[in-house]
């Protein structure tokens, strides 16, 4: 499969700063919240502080468009980094042996995103849910956790060893265009097909009833593109796929899913809803609960389920040993 070709010289600097858009919001933001209004009165003090956190990730990003280009090459007592050693050590090293050596620009980069969604996410709580300007702030939130979580799953895609070198590197190549771009996610080919994704799983919680998974599978199905049809006609009849997509559909652990059904099976039980399979499980279900009111919970659903995946793994336990945006991400590769 050919890489997407990278974009070639140095990124404008403007691309790691807020856009013009965003600046635009929070000023509108700051105009409603300091304004008098008949309700409760306006918070001078709250408004002031986010000015405050506001011209803090300005100053982030301008020391971070300090930072050499990770694109450029740089001589250092006659060794030479570039993008080639760095696309390799990417490809080569396991994830606990990233953050020692890979450039400070990519750990950065990271950070940024992270300062950029808590400040949005303070400016959220100070709006009032039923505006626009509510719902835009929280597209920007959504947007800064897929890139993180996108991310996540491209590093996941590296650490396979069943993926050939060749589409490693194309992993790895994308990688290295985000962070060189100031983590526009557009800068990522598969970028829009995993949002597609998670954003389908977000609006569309589990029923649950006879447990087969079919009304949760069309639900999200409905609004993806041909290509994710076409992934579940050549992939689900392999094992971990199906395993994989029903802990994605259901928000329950293979674990879990393996008990309710025996329970189900065992006591011929028709269906079942939510609050009877939480008493099935008790109180401290394995992952955690997507939540539309906080965007954070369709990433710690993501991690739940990629750390449980490892452990199978390491421990050669049965169920997913990837995650099915992994497994998802690898058949769009090898396309």
């Amino acid at each position: 499969m050919p890489c997407l070709a990278a974009s070639s010289g140095v990124i404008s600097r403007e691309a790691l700063f807020l856009s013009e858009h965003e600046l635009s919001l929070i000023e509108e933001a700051l105009s409603l919240i300091e304004a008098e209004s008949s309700g409760s009165p306006p918070d001078p003090v709250e408004a002031e502080l986010f000015r405050q956190r506001i011209s803090c990730l300005k100053v982030f990003g301008k020391a971070l468009a300090l930072y050499p280009s990770i694109r450029e090459n740089q001589i250092l007592r006659g060794y030479v980094r570039d993008e080639k050693q760095l696309i390799k050590s990417l490809v080569g090293l396991a994830p606990s042996s990233h953050l020692l050596r890979i450039p400070a620009r990519i750990h950065a980069v990271r950070s940024f995103l992270v300062t950029k969604f808590h400040s949005f996410s303070f400016l959220n709580k100070l709006l009032t849910p039923d505006t626009q300007l509510y719902e835009e702030i929280r597209t920007i939130l959504y947007s800064i956790m897929f890139t993180i979580m996108a991310e996540d799953v491209y590093f996941a895609c590296l650490d396979d060893p069943s993926l050939p070198e060749e589409i490693k590197f194309c992993l790895a190549d994308e990688l290295v265009s985000l962070w060189d771009s100031g983590a526009e996610p557009a800068m990522i080919q598969h970028f829009p097909f995993l949002k597609a994704l998670w954003m389908a799983r977000n609006d569309s919680p589990p029923s649950f009833g006879t447990m087969d998974g079919n009304s949760e599978l069309i639900r999200i199905s409905i609004d993806l593109e041909e290509d994710w049809k076409d992934f579940l006609l050549n992939q689900i009849a392999n094992e971990e796929t199906k395993w994989a997509l029903d802990e994605f559909l259901f928000g329950l652990s293979y674990e879990e899913l393996v008990s309710v059904r025996s329970r189900l099976q065992k006591f011929s039980i028709p269906a079942a809803d939510y609050n009877e399979i939480r008493s099935y499980l008790g109180s401290t279900p394995a992952y955690t609960a997507i939540n539309n009111s906080d965007p954070r919970y369709l990433h710690d659903f993501y991690m739940d389920r990629k750390e449980a995946a490892l452990f199978r793994k390491r421990l050669n336990n049965p169920g997913p040993h990837k995650t099915l945006e992994e497994i998802y991400l690898k058949y769009r590769m090898t396309l």
